[in-house]
């Protein structure tokens, strides 16, 4: 699987979906600008010393990413979406894209791939706008993994 971060802003969110990464053989895609510097000591303690265990990929773009992988399947995560994302069909290789904590994706984006659209269920409440982006990573991307029986994980 692949997880794609646009644009983070938050290390310690980055951080902890990286071990996530390194715990499930997951590659890890950052879409620039990151909001904090590959230094950062919050990115690396969230990290831990799974950083070795890591494949992670660096773009200047999100359409730099899309042209390096124009045949792989891509599912995009937002609140803005009508489907759950329990409802997607996942495959070993697809990427799963979440956008920066503060915004999402891009309305554009999300315009162009509607029908790649997926949100987690939460409470309707102007309050509870979304859920933390480590955790929303986590929680698809073990449905997709769970798709696939865990295969390569113990």
């Amino acid at each position: 699987m692949n997880i794609v971060l646009v644009e983070p802003e938050i290390p310690g969110n980055t951080g902890t979906i990286a071990r996530t990464c390194a715990a499930t053989n997951t590659k890890l895609h950052l879409v620039r600008p990151l909001g904090f510097s590959l230094e950062d000591k919050y990115l690396k303690r969230a990290g831990l010393d799974y950083w070795h265990l890591l494949d992670v990929y660096y773009y200047d773009s999100f359409e730099e990413m899309l042209n390096m992988y124009p045949k792989e399947s891509f599912h995009f995560l937002t609140t803005k979406a009508k489907k759950s994302y329990a409802e997607a069909q996942y495959a070993v290789d697809d990427f799963l894209v979440f956008g920066k904590e503060t915004k999402g994706l891009p309305e554009p984006l999300l315009a162009a791939h509607e029908d790649q659209c997926f949100r987690i269920p939460m409470v309707d409440l102007k309050e509870a706008r979304s859920l933390n982006l480590s955790n929303a990573a986590s929680i698809v991307l073990y449905e997709a993994l769970k798709q696939h029986n865990f295969t390569g994980l113990r």
